[in-house]
Formats: structure tokens, C-alpha cells, sequence
């Protein structure tokens, strides 16, 4: 399909979410919603076979399930580590989709390279070009080892559609692929909204983690190491990370707050441990609530929980003495660091 194509398709009113459409909200809308899937999937696949880039993302898990359901074995799916991936999202795909599913499932830990391509480089745009540049390289790689297949199954979501569609915002799976591409796209989820897909989700049984994943940017961690990426600083990102993680999950903010990280900026701070002067870095932790992403505002943290993290990350994370806490809305500021 040609790029001007699949712009036609989707701008084509056809393909647009009729009016009469039940939102899916309950599991039995959901159930309903599956089989009608399975059955348009298993029509338009035939024999062939699927291919699907997995990040472990709420869309692309979704339609992972799906195809497994409906296909099974003639879908291969890719997940590739750039290795900024948060703490165990890598070990959850393989152990949801290759040993609880049975998936056709490609592991490519391309971590070396990636961080290798980003040694010194500190322009936030051209991290992000080299990370979505060398993804596609890798995927591609991999894709050429495969025969046979026919079908690219993707997670475009409606909003993906209405978005690209008015001029919003462009996504590489609505009209953004290499011109080149032959396969024929799947596209199951292309007229539901997010909170529909993890309906969805959580009635194929996939682990609540990661139906209700909260968003994540696509060069992942990288954005929130900021600067010249380096190997300790974003290890010590990723423990920080994972310990705020934790934490809010034990208070119960992981179902009320929107979005929440840690940033460990290049930037150092003097502090003491272990009785000795201590040079390293600083963790910026940021919670903000919003509807559309349009704007935001912060999450007011009980200053008992914060004391905690901030106690548990200078504590446990190697390099970290000091703890921050981010009270900046959008606007002026982003969601995002970078």
C-alpha cells in the first residue's frame, strides 16, 4: 500500500468510527467485541502470516493477544531492548506472550548498540532520531530473516486516526510507514479509544500491569536521562524509577495519577554518606494528572510518602544523594523533559 493510499483509507469516511457504535466499558461488551475480532481476523488473514513490532505497550500487547487468538502460531512478534526500557518490562513481555501465550516470539537485546549509537550525544531531537531511526534498522533486520509474510498487524488506535487525520499530530502507523512496505496491514483496535483497548485487555487476561500501563515515551528512558546518556546515570535512572514505582503502587496512586517518573538530569549535587563527601547526582521526581496531554498539573504527594522515596532512592541507588520533587504545570512546562 503506498503512502498516498493509506492516506486516502484513512480519511475515507468509511473507516471512521460510525456514530452507532457502543463504547465498550464492560467485560461483556469486550467479549462481544473479541469474537467479532477473531472471526474479521481469521477472514482476512486466511493462511498467512503476521508479523507485529511488540514494545509491551497497552496497544501493541492488545493486538498481540488478539492475533494469538485468532491465529496463533502464524503471528511472530519482535520485541526489541533498546535498552532504555524500564526496570522488568522486557522479562514481562517474554513472560506473558512467549511462556504464558505460546507466542512466535523474536527477543532482540540490541541494548549495546543503541547506547553505543548515543554515547556523547546530548541534543534531545537527535537522541530521539537515532533511537526511532535504529529501531526500524533492527526490526527491519529481523523481518528480512522471516518468509512468507503477508500481514503487518500494528496498535492504531482511533484517536491515531482522528488525530493524523485533522492535522493534529502525526503517527507512524497511520500513513508514516516506509513507502515500501508490502505487507497488508491488521489493524484491530483502529476504532477504539485507550480506555476501550484496556477493557479489552483485561478481558484477554492479560496481567493488570500492563493493560494499565501508564504512557511512555517511545525512546523510552532516554528522555529522561537527560543530556549525554551514560551507562551508570541511566541505571541509576532506572532503579529510581522502579523504587517510585513501587511505592505508588503500595499508596494506591498508581490507579489515580496519570503519569509518574524519575529524571536523573547531568547534573551533580554535594551531600554525605557513610560520613564521607559525597559528588553525584540528582533525581527529579515528577506526577501530573490530565486529561488530554494538552495540559497538566501536579499530583500533591503526602509529604510522608515523599520523604520515603527520596529516603529509599539516596539509599539504595547508587550515585543518587539528593531527591527533588517537580511542582511545574503544563503550561510552562512539559510532561516530558525532553
Amino acid at each position: 500500500m503506498s503512502k498516498d493510499a493509506r492516506a486516502d483509507y484513512y480519511s475515507n469516511s468509511e473507516n471512521i468510527r460510525p456514530e452507532s457504535m457502543k463504547r465498550i466499558e464492560t467485560k461483556e461488551q469486550a467479549d462481544e467485541f473479541i469474537d467479532e475480532q477473531v472471526a474479521l481476523l481469521r477472514k482476512q488473514i486466511g493462511e498467512g502470516k503476521v508479523l507485529l513490532a511488540l514494545s509491551g505497550g497497552v496497544d501493541s500487547s492488545v493486538v498481540a493477544a488478539l492475533l494469538i487468538k485468532a491465529v496463533g502460531k502464524q503471528l511472530t512478534c519482535i520485541h526489541v531492548n533498546h535498552g532504555l526500557m524500564r526496570k522488568g518490562e522486557s522479562q514481562m513481555v517474554l513472560d506473558v506472550f512467549e511462556k504464558q501465550l505460546g507466542a512466535n516470539l523474536i527477543y532482540i537485546d540490541a541494548s549495546d548498540r543503541f547506547l553505543d549509537l548515543l554515547e556523547g550525544v546530548s541534543d534531545p531531537e537527535k537522541k530521539r532520531k537515532i533511537i526511532g531511526g535504529e529501531f526500524i534498522k533492527v526490526f527491519d533486520e529481523e523481518a528480512a530473516k522471516l518468509e512468507g509474510v503477508g500481514f503487518l498487524g500494528q496498535g492504531t488506535i482511533y484517536p491515531d486516526i482522528l488525530e493524523s487525520k485533522d492535522g493534529i499530530k502525526a503517527h507512524h502507523n497511520v500513513g508514516g510507514l516506509p513507502e515500501d512496505v508490502k505487507m497488508e496491514l491488521v489493524e484491530p483496535l483502529k476504532l477504539l479509544f485507550k480506555d476501550e483497548v484496556r477493557v479489552v485487555g483485561s478481558a484477554l487476561g492479560l496481567p493488570d500491569e500492563m493493560v494499565n500501563r501508564q504512557p511512555f515515551p517511545g525512546p523510552g528512558l532516554g528522555v529522561r536521562c537527560t543530556g549525554a546518556i551514560t551507562r551508570d546515570r541511566l541505571e541509576a535512572l532506572r532503579e529510581s524509577d522502579a523504587i517510585l514505582r513501587e511505592e505508588f503502587k503500595k499508596a494506591g496512586l498508581d490507579k489515580k495519577v496519570w503519569q509518574y517518573f524519575t529524571v536523573v538530569p547531568d547534573l551533580k549535587a554535594t551531600g554525605v554518606k557513610d560520613g564521607k563527601r559525597a559528588f553525584e547526582w540528582v533525581c527529579i521526581i515528577r506526577a501530573v494528572n490530565t486529561k488530554d496531554a494538552m495540559s497538566a498539573t501536579i499530583e500533591r504527594i503526602d509529604w510522608e510518602l515523599l520523604e520515603k522515596i527520596s529516603y529509599r532512592i539516596t539509599n539504595e541507588v547508587k550515585g543518587i544523594n539528593r531527591c527533588l520533587y517537580d511542582v511545574t504545570s503544563k503550561p510552562t512546562g512539559t510532561i516530558e523533559f525532553e
